[in-house]
């Protein structure tokens, strides 16, 4: 299989190490990985900002690139999930002939479609997991708490493949973070507000960091941290798997 790696602008920009973690412990696992020079954001933002149709352009852009892997996988599951979910929409085909149809978070794709059941990786310190609403509701990467059904956590199945790392979830498992992208920046009281709560909720736990699928609930959390100079730091979930590489 060839795969095409998408990293978002904003890890790329701002958190370049994910992006080399993702490479890193995709080809580690013997997978055939390529990374297009010229990728740049999928539109997420300009969408979320009430501007979609604008975003077309950019959509285009991304399927063009993309379009000769037999899968997309990238290191953020709200990404992932607008593609996924707009990119028919905004370029007027089926989900079955865009990329749409074939990009997974990372996780989800280590998961579910390598299987991966064995990773070379050692972390010893104490993660509390964080369930971004994204990848759980939209991405199924967790079981939302609202459902009865029995509780299960793709992150927490991989991370028990990394050697020496204890792992925790917070009280409110799927409590939002307060980010969610243009909420921050249009109610940031509230969204202050939530991500205390949720920090201290994942400190509740006594863990060193909090890990997660997307580096913008991370961002926003370290954003508090930072200010509050708590005890507690950040890292995305990839940075683990990969420990070692």
């Amino acid at each position: 299989m060839k795969i095409g790696l998408f990293i978002p602008c904003y890890i790329n920009a701002i958190y370049p190490g994910v992006g080399v973690a993702s490479y890193k412990l995709l080809t580690s696992l013997g997978l055939d990985v390529d990374y297009p020079l010229d990728q740049t954001c999928c539109g997420q933002p300009m969408a979320n900002g009430g501007f979609e149709r604008d975003s077309t352009e950019l959509a285009k852009r991304m399927e063009g690139l993309f379009e000769k892997y037999d899968y997309v996988v990238g290191p953020s599951a709200s990404c992932v999930v607008f593609v996924k979910e707009h990119y028919p929409r905004l370029l007027n085909r089926e989900e079955h002939a865009c990329i749409s149809s074939r990009i997974y978070e990372i996780c989800e794709f280590l998961h579910d479609v390598v299987k991966v059941d064995k990773l070379n990786a050692s972390f010893p310190h104490k993660v509390s997991i964080h369930n971004s609403c994204h990848g759980e509701r939209l991405l199924h990467l967790s079981s939302p708490s609202e459902l009865m059904i029995p509780r299960y956590s793709k992150l927490r199945d991989l991370l028990s493949l990394v050697k020496d790392v204890e792992v925790f979830e917070p009280k409110r498992v799927d409590e939002c973070c307060g980010f969610g992208g243009m909420f921050s920046v249009e109610e940031p009281a509230t969204s202050v507000c939530m991500g205390q709560d949720k920090v201290h909720d994942h400190m509740s736990t006594g863990a060193e960091y909090i890990t997660g699928a997307d580096s913008s609930c991370l961002m926003h959390m370290e954003g508090i941290i930072r200010r509050e100079k708590l005890p507690i730091k950040t890292i995305h979930v990839v940075e683990i798997l990969s420990q070692g590489l």
